[in-house]
């Protein structure tokens, strides 16, 4: 079964050699240059400068419509062949809306709440960004079902970082 797996930063090099993923996707500040890992395709690394913030601040760069669309363009390009990794700083937030998101796409209309329901049995500490969730829930045509799924997920297990978990996709 195709899965995506989330985890943060600082276990992406043992990640990646373990899972063996196809591709790739790294949510950081603008200002981090997380490089690809050593042997990784990097024409399978997407990389996405934004903060982990849910409203405009003149200081930071807030996720986009750009940033969602380019996520959405780059996992059209997955066959689901060998697993996906997504990762942020902390696995918490941008990476499991961005997890969040990919499984909406590569599921049917209406099957949003099941997926968050997922999400939050894998990872208690899942606190997908919301506004990653809401540019995504746009484009993608889910008439917010994806907001309102993110938001029956209930509050997250508050941890200082998120460890490594699965969301399996529907087959």
């Amino acid at each position: 079964m195709p899965a995506i797996y989330v985890c943060p930063k600082s276990k992406v090099p043992q990640s990646v050699e373990r899972l063996r993923p196809s591709h790739l996707i790294t949510l950081l500040d603008p200002a981090d240059d997380m490089p690809t890992p050593e042997g990784f395709p990097g024409h399978r690394h997407l990389r996405l400068g934004m903060h982990d913030i849910a409203t405009d601040r003149p200081e930071y760069t807030a996720p986009d419509e750009m940033h969602v669309r380019e996520l959405i363009a780059f996992t059209r390009e997955w066959d689901r062949a060998q697993p996906m990794l997504i990762h942020c700083w902390a696995g918490i937030s941008r990476s499991t809306a961005s997890a969040f998101t990919v499984a909406c796409m590569f599921s049917a209309p209406g099957r949003e709440r099941d997926i968050a329901l997922r999400l939050r049995s894998a990872a208690a500490h899942a606190q997908p960004n919301p506004r990653i969730v809401a540019l995504a829930d746009a484009l993608l045509g889910r008439d917010g079902r994806m907001v309102d799924a993110i938001d029956a997920m209930g509050p997250a297990q508050v941890v200082f970082e998120g460890r490594l978990f699965a969301l399996h996709l529907d087959p």
